[in-house]
Parts: structure tokens; C-alpha cells; sequence
């Protein structure tokens, strides 16, 4: 498998995406559904920014038995945890992740949501879509990237072997 291209960014980077986003949503929200855990961090810095104080979050995960051959890239993830009892009908909802690059897992919940009722517009801080599997992209994202993107709260917990190691030795 190709090694891809490692970025690692900075705070004041995902402060300065956070703030070219800000620019580009032109919608009203309603509330803030964060993918967790890769979404946490961005969707805290845009809901504080944007003063919105209705957040919840959603969990998505891969089988881990599928094997590393390309039949993964065909998988669909699991929404392992999806909020109950939300009342989602007609209500404009911001889907945030770290990154899109395949879009499976923003995909996934933006799904969920539309299920629900509601209506989602994905966020993202890095798009790929070099790597990109789906015929859309994130309806908002702060910078295009061809590189494995490791964030600053990857480094300050586990530091990078950690994330390499998460990932089956790939960037």
C-alpha cells in the first residue's frame, strides 16, 4: 500500500481553518452534531465561535476484521452511536469531523440525520479528494489537502507513533 504524504498542523492552523469556515457558513444552524472522537475539537472551536450551545455527538467505526486489501475502501462504517430521543425533524444540522477523505464516516451520520428528519451540512477541517470514494464532497471545509493530515491533539496524546500505529503503519 502507498505511504501517503504526512501534514502535521498546528493549533494556530486549526484556529486559522476554524476561521476561514466561519466565513463560508451562510446557514442558520440549529444545533451541532460532532463525529467523535476525530470531530470533537473542531466542532468545540466552531460551536464556541459561533455561540451555539446545542451539540451533540455521533460515534462511527469500521469492522475491524475486514481485511487491509481494497475491499476495505468498500466497506460501509457502523453508527455505533447515534443520540435517541433527538428531535432532529426540520432542523438544520452542522455534521463536523476532523477530515473527509474517503467520506464514509461525515457521510454516514449526515445519513442518520437526514433519517431522522433533519437537514445536514457536513464541515470538515481538511478535505481530500484525491481520496474521496463518494460521488459529493463536504458542503464546507477549510483547506484541500493529498496528505495524511496528523492534528495537534493527536500529538499531545500518544504523540504521532500512536496515530501511525492506529492506522496499520500508514500515514
Amino acid at each position: 500500500m502507498q505511504q501517503l504524504r504526512q501534514e502535521i498542523v498546528s493549533w494556530k492552523e486549526v484556529e486559522n481553518l476554524a476561521a476561514h469556515l466561519l466565513t463560508q457558513l451562510e446557514t442558520e444552524f440549529d444545533l451541532m452534531m460532532a463525529i467523535s472522537p476525530s470531530g470533537l475539537v473542531p466542532a468545540g472551536i466552531l460551536a464556541s465561535a459561533m455561540g451555539l450551545e446545542n451539540v451533540l455527538t455521533a460515534r462511527v467505526e469500521f469492522l475491524s476484521d475486514v481485511d487491509e486489501d481494497k475491499s476495505k475502501l468498500f466497506s460501509w462504517p457502523n453508527v455505533i452511536y447515534f443520540p435517541e430521543g433527538e428531535n432532529l425533524e426540520s432542523q438544520n444540522v452542522l455534521v463536523v469531523n476532523n477530515a473527509w477523505g474517503g467520506g464514509r464516516t461525515t457521510r454516514a451520520v449526515q445519513k442518520k440525520v437526514e433519517a431522522a428528519g433533519g437537514m445536514p451540512y457536513s464541515c470538515v477541517l481538511h478535505f481530500n479528494p484525491y481520496r474521496n470514494l463518494l460521488n459529493c464532497e463536504p458542503n464546507y471545509y477549510g483547506a484541500i489537502t493529498d496528505a495524511y493530515v496528523v492534528y495537534p491533539w493527536e500529538i499531545s496524546h500518544g504523540g504521532p507513533q500512536r496515530v501511525l500505529l492506529e492506522n496499520g503503519g500508514n500515514w
